[in-house]
């Protein structure tokens, strides 16, 4: 059979698979390794987007490919039909990196999953119905996450009526504050639209649970208000409320969790211990896998039964798991990703002093968004899809996010190298006169085929 194209692959894929997933760009992968995709044409491209925020280590992690190698010729999948080492071993290494106290783990196959079954678990052992999520926040595609997200309304279009019992507040977005304050004079006056909410919708001795993200992720990339002073910030109140009406604290850690933020949890930033933490992502390198994590005396009153997967904590998937814990623990990469997180967020910020409409260069660690607008003010959707568009054709893969998809987040490895930043910094240069300049309306229709670069 004579070698395929793209065009080629993508025809088939039209045909045979259903078109409900969005794919962002418009080249069919072959093989990866490292911060590089390489496409059936051999075009090789940077990629920081991780398979959003999932590869930390890299794509094809060599001890990681190994672990999964072994595992395959020992024990695939034996389910609940009996325990097995491999999900042991798994659940003992997180309660060993976790926040203090969170040392008992429920194992499943995705974000959303796990997400379900925190709230299952929260209303199941406070006895409370009603849920307080936060606008903007995306928590997966189950009928229940759906429910909860907020990032965008198309996600939950057509599949109304949703679970009831779920309420929203605004996220702490200090750029776009919901209450109209400036960053470092508020009193965090978003912080009261809680109170507020418990004297006009729903009574706290209802509230089973609070989900929120420490980070926020694919609604922007935002880090959330601290306060001042920081000891007394937005996360740190959360947590004196939930205690003060006994709600359980749920952070949603699926994008921000195992290195992503230079620490093995975004919470740890805060010094606040939620009472579950959802984790998916970067745990495993690719391999379908999540869970949650919590106190074993919450854990034990939720009883034999009440909940499982038949596939969650694969053994091929935790061998994946624990051998990418031990890469970023032997390779040092959470010092790494503070270091490059300092030093990518320096280089971005050169272009903010030069271009107006890049309003805000934010994270932690490698986590990084860039946030830009119009001459308004308003969100600039359009100028980060051409921004994408023209890195893409230097052969640099970008994501971009946020209620107007007006902000590119960066999602590199966690050993991403300063020579790849720098390379990627440069493709960024070369590409925003391009992306903001009035001849680039003309390009905003092309394909999105790869094409070589000479």
């Amino acid at each position: 059979m004579p070698n395929l194209t793209n065009a080629d692959w993508l025809e088939r894929d039209a045909r045979y698979l259903a078109p409900t997933y969005h794919r962002c760009f418009e080249i069919v992968t072959e093989r990866a390794k490292g911060a590089y995709l390489y496409d059936v044409e051999g075009n090789q491209y940077l990629d920081f987007t991780m398979g959003i925020a999932v590869n930390n280590v890299g794509h094809c992690h060599p001890s990681v490919v190994r672990a999964a190698q072994a595992q395959v010729e020992r024990l695939i999948h034996c389910s609940a039909v009996t325990r097995h080492t491999m999900n042991i071993k798994l659940a003992e290494k997180i309660g060993q990196i976790a926040p203090p106290g969170l040392d008992c783990v429920f194992l499943n196959n995705s974000g959303g999953e796990a997400v379900d079954a925190a709230i299952k678990m929260a209303r199941f052992v406070t006895g409370r119905p009603n849920v307080i999520a936060f606008t903007g926040a995306f928590h997966g595609r189950t009928l229940l996450a759906t429910a909860l997200t907020t990032a965008k309304s198309h996600y939950r279009q057509g599949y109304e009526p949703l679970p009831s019992g779920i309420l929203h507040a605004p996220y702490p977005y200090c750029l776009r504050c919901p209450v109209g304050q400036k960053s470092g004079k508020c009193k965090l006056e978003c912080f009261d639209i809680l109170e507020s909410m418990f004297a006009h919708q729903v009574k706290p001795d209802t509230v089973g649970a609070i989900l929120i993200e420490p980070m926020m992720g694919e609604g922007g990339y935002i880090v959330p208000a601290t306060g001042y002073p920081v000891e007394n910030g937005y996360m740190q109140r959360l947590r004196k409320l939930c205690d003060k009406h006994g709600i359980m604290l749920i952070f949603d850690e699926v994008q921000s969790g195992f290195g992503r933020t230079g620490k093995w949890f975004a919470s740890e930033h805060f010094g606040v211990v939620p009472d579950i933490m959802i984790v998916a992502k970067g745990i495993a390198s690719g391999f379908p896998m999540a869970g949650i994590v919590s106190r074993k005396e919450l854990m034990d009153r939720w009883t034999m039964g009440r909940h499982g997967s038949t596939y969650g904590g694969n053994p091929v998937a935790c061998a994946a798991a624990l051998a990418s814990i031990d890469v970023i623990e032997q390779e040092g990469l959470l010092e790494n990703t503070r270091k490059m997180g300092e030093y990518f967020m320096s280089r971005l910020n050169e272009f903010k002093s030069k271009y107006s409409f890049i309003k805000e260069v934010r994270g932690l660690g490698l986590m990084i968004g860039m946030e830009v607008a119009d001459e308004s003010g308003a969100p600039d959707g359009e100028l980060i899809e051409k921004l994408v568009e023209e890195c893409f054709k230097r052969k640099l893969l970008l994501l971009d996010c946020g209620i107007k998809n007006h902000i590119i987040r960066f999602v590199p490895p966690l050993n991403v190298t300063k020579a790849e930043i720098d390379k990627a910094v440069s493709i960024i240069e070369e590409s925003l006169p391009a992306a903001s300049s009035d001849e680039s309306k003309d390009s905003k229709e092309s394909s999105n085929v790869a094409q070589p670069i000479a």
